[in-house]
């Protein structure tokens, strides 16, 4: 952690986004950096898709989703767990990451449906993604440990 706040307190931005690391608390906070980004492509489409063309929130939060998913694996194979990627083929990288995503987003479609018929639907997203963030970081962290 320590790492981190010398980093941010120096205002070392190769050091908080390009270097490789190792340190836990820094490939977090690469990871929540990275799923803000994707976080606001996803409420966005989710937006534009329920308000803009009237879709159902559930069929909405699925479209959301992709766009989210892409930008997120694009983004964290760049910044978050780069120095760990080259060990796997990019196919299976994907179709892991995918899986757990989907596992995401089936959490996501629970929370939305259980909480929004009693708040607006972009609340219950926004404690869908908190929930969802630490589900895909922990997972996502054991899909690229070392051997």
């Amino acid at each position: 952690m320590r790492e981190c706040f010398d980093l941010l307190r120096r205002f070392d931005l190769r050091g908080i986004f390009l270097s490789p690391t190792q340190n836990g608390f820094l490939q977090f906070f690469r990871y929540a950096f990275v799923g803000g980004i994707a976080a606001l492509v996803d409420w966005g489409t989710l937006f534009l898709l329920t308000d803009g063309l009237h879709l159902h929130y559930l069929v909405s939060a699925i479209l959301a989703f992709a766009a989210g998913l892409a930008v997120n694996f694009l983004l964290s194979k760049r910044f978050v767990f780069r120095a760990q990627t080259a060990r796997m083929h990019p196919a299976a990288e994907f179709a892991a990451y995918a899986l757990i995503g989907v596992i995401g987003l089936g959490l996501t479609e629970l929370i939305l449906w259980l909480l929004a018929p009693v708040m607006h639907y972009m609340l219950a997203k926004l404690i869908a993604t908190a929930v969802v963030l630490v589900w895909n970081y922990a997972a996502r962290k054991l899909l690229y440990r070392k051997n």
